[in-house]
């Protein structure tokens, strides 16, 4: 009885101070566009979210791999696509993922360029075809890797005025937020079928930075200049909140 006590008492303190986790290994695999890419920025947003783990002090080892690609669409991402993002996905994954023992993440932010009125691969993107196309990219990721774990963050606010290549402008702002309702849909879903397997990851993401300009690169468009791609402060914040939905997913 004394010995049981005692290790109730181990048990919790390990569990409270975080020792617990910190016998974990975790591999995180970031799926997503240009923003995710980060491709002008020294430090991007997946490394940004990396270091905010490791400032939790809560895992063993930690690695990620950054699969963001400029552009990119969910089509792009379906298993089979012509440019083969998922292949790489999963070659990423299977090289992070050598450890059984590993705990294997997830992130995934894309929507952005589904949203476009015109331009990228498929665009403009319903949202029941956004649905379909988000549920057969992570279907495959969890038979794949059965024991993995699927976050889905809500995408991040563009200007109503963004038009490079790529034509998003208010409509596409107004098609991008039509796809929080599915994303919501999709976590419930799963929570069915494949209990915990698939979270919903970061929701204040589009409110903290709609409006505010000095988190992201001023860019000349077809419609004036326009606020798209997060700049370094920017990247930061967002990291952070991909950070903080992986540790909550872990928890779980």
């Amino acid at each position: 009885m004394i010995k049981y006590f005692l290790f109730s008492i181990a048990l919790l303190m390990m569990v409270n101070t975080g020792s617990w986790a910190q016998r974990k290994n975790v591999s995180v695999v970031f799926i997503g566009n240009s923003i995710t890419e980060g491709q002008s920025l020294k430090i991007t947003p997946p490394m940004h979210a990396a270091a905010y783990l490791e400032k939790q002090a809560r895992f063993k080892k930690l690695k990620f791999s950054n699969q963001g690609v400029s552009g990119a669409t969910t089509l792009d991402f379906l298993p089979g696509a012509k440019r083969g993002l998922f292949e790489r996905v999963e070659k990423a994954a299977d090289e992070l993922h050598t450890n059984k023992k590993t705990r294997l993440v997830f992130s995934i932010m894309i929507g952005t360029n589904d949203s476009a009125i015109e331009g990228p691969f498929g665009a403009p993107v319903s949202s029941d075809q956004y649905e379909a196309n988000v549920k057969t990219i992570v279907d495959r990721l969890l038979t794949r890797y059965p024991k993995s774990r699927v976050i889905i963050n809500r995408p991040i606010w563009y200007s109503p005025n963004t038009y490079n290549r790529s034509r998003y402008l208010q409509e596409g702002l107004d098609r991008l937020q039509g796809y929080f309702p599915v994303i919501e849909k999709i976590v419930a879903d799963y929570a069915v079928s494949q209990p915990g397997r698939v979270l919903e990851g970061d929701k204040e993401g589009f409110e903290f930075f709609k409006g505010r300009e000095s988190l992201f690169e001023a860019e000349k468009g077809n419609a004036g200049t326009f606020f798209l791609h997060p700049n370094e402060e920017g990247a930061a914040a967002l990291g952070n909140l991909w950070g903080k939905a992986i540790q909550a997913a872990l928890k779980k």
